[in-house]
């Protein structure tokens, strides 16, 4: 188990294929690791396993494909330095969120607060009239936008979660970015799709259907209120839990292109990188897009599912990951390590390391097996251990 591994435990002897008795749901997605759904990411127990490998208190650690944050998190519940770096405008809004450092009670009283005032807003139609009139500009939306969000959600779970949206803009909140994760978590769910397909929907569902999650036929989502106090309820509860493991090691996250950052002094990397065509970071957090007004960036996105995964596509993405990591092993000490998480199902990584410059020290194979929904096909992945020479 993680706990179990120090500096001098031998690759080797890692054995990073849990079974469900061994490392069960509630441990892989424990406190702020759940505080909002995220596909891709790695499980904070994998994080862990390196990090006590290859890192002391005190030290640094690189994330240049931060995703979701299990690196940074991970990294301070040990008392280690970290620092992410990711295009996508969600994956630092959702980061900094998780790694943030609260007064519980206020946060307590903000989540709570403009959870009632929205049921008040919009439980009586004078009182919905009285709060969107009072700035109809905060309510408007780009044509795009427009589009989007009244093509996906019920009018009553539209004029929830636009109340609650016109409440953090308007209102002197402090945490106004954990308040935004929240709506964010809640228009997921409260979309018009099925119950069994909320990762990737390809058309709104606005009539009864076989749910093949439940069994039984399901009805659409009409409203949104119903998932914001669930959700706030549930992140308040991660965030008390984190705030017992938090240390005061420093984190740092920031909205740029890995392919161009400037690092500054790092001890070693840790990550997964995306994958070359196979998902939309972007696309499968659009509806916080268009309802958070986020700058979308997807075009600088490295191996973009739109670009497909031809063969010149995938040169580009060898290409694009090798750049990141020549900076961050320019900004790391001679024998520091890179460890990169990915399912190379292309054999593109051995070639990255040529590219890179770093000597291969180990290759760990480790068995996925246990994904839920659709999603729910087994495979493997690479762990691959790369040593700055």
């Amino acid at each position: 188990m993680p706990h179990e591994v120090g500096p001098h435990t031998p690759l080797e002897s890692l054995n990073l294929d849990w079974r469900e008795k061994d490392l069960p749901e509630r441990e892989r997605t424990k406190h702020v690791h759940r505080l909002h759904p995220y596909l891709g990411k790695f499980i904070p127990q994998l994080v862990e396993i390196f990090l006590r490998k290859y890192f002391q208190p005190g030290q640094t650690v690189l994330d240049p494909f931060v995703g979701s944050g299990t690196t940074l998190v991970q990294a301070n519940e040990m008392g280690i330095n970290s620092i992410g770096y990711d295009i996508s405008a969600f994956n630092v809004l959702l980061c900094r969120v998780k790694v943030g450092d609260y007064d519980l009670r206020r946060a307590r009283k903000e989540v709570l607060g403009i959870l009632e005032r929205v049921r008040n807003a919009t439980c009586s139609e004078s009182q919905q009239l009285s709060l969107w009139q009072s700035d109809l500009s905060a309510l408007s939306l780009n044509e795009a936008d427009d589009q989007y969000l009244r093509e996906w959600f019920a009018p009553q779970a539209l004029r929830e979660l636009l109340t609650y949206r016109w409440l953090i803009e308007n209102e002197d909140y402090e945490y106004k970015d954990l308040l935004r994760v929240i709506l964010s978590r809640s228009a997921r769910s409260a979309r018009l799709t099925t119950h069994f397909d909320l990762d990737f929907p390809k058309q709104p569902q606005r009539e009864p259907y076989w749910c093949y999650k439940h069994s039984r036929i399901c009805q659409p989502t009409v409203e949104a209120f119903k998932f914001l106090r669930r959700y706030s309820l549930d992140t308040l509860r991660r965030l008390e839990e984190f705030s017992h493991r938090r240390t005061r090691a420093m984190v740092v996250v920031r909205h740029e292109d890995a392919r161009r950052a400037e690092f500054p002094p790092i001890h070693g990397v840790i990550t997964s990188p995306p994958y070359v065509g196979l998902i939309d970071y972007h696309e499968q957090h659009a509806y916080a897009y268009h309802l958070l007004g986020l700058v979308d960036r997807r075009d600088e996105e490295i191996g973009s599912a739109a670009n497909g995964s031809s063969q010149a596509a995938r040169q580009q993405y060898q290409r694009d990951i090798a750049e990141v990591f020549r900076r961050a092993a320019a900004a790391m000490p001679v024998g520091g390590r890179m460890v990169v998480v990915a399912n190379d199902k292309a054999n593109l990584y051995p070639e990255i390391a040529d590219m890179v410059g770093v000597e291969v020290e180990g290759v760990i194979h480790r068995h996925v097996n246990r994904r839920t929904g659709r999603r729910s096909s087994e495979f493997y992945e690479s762990v691959f251990i790369w040593r700055k020479k």
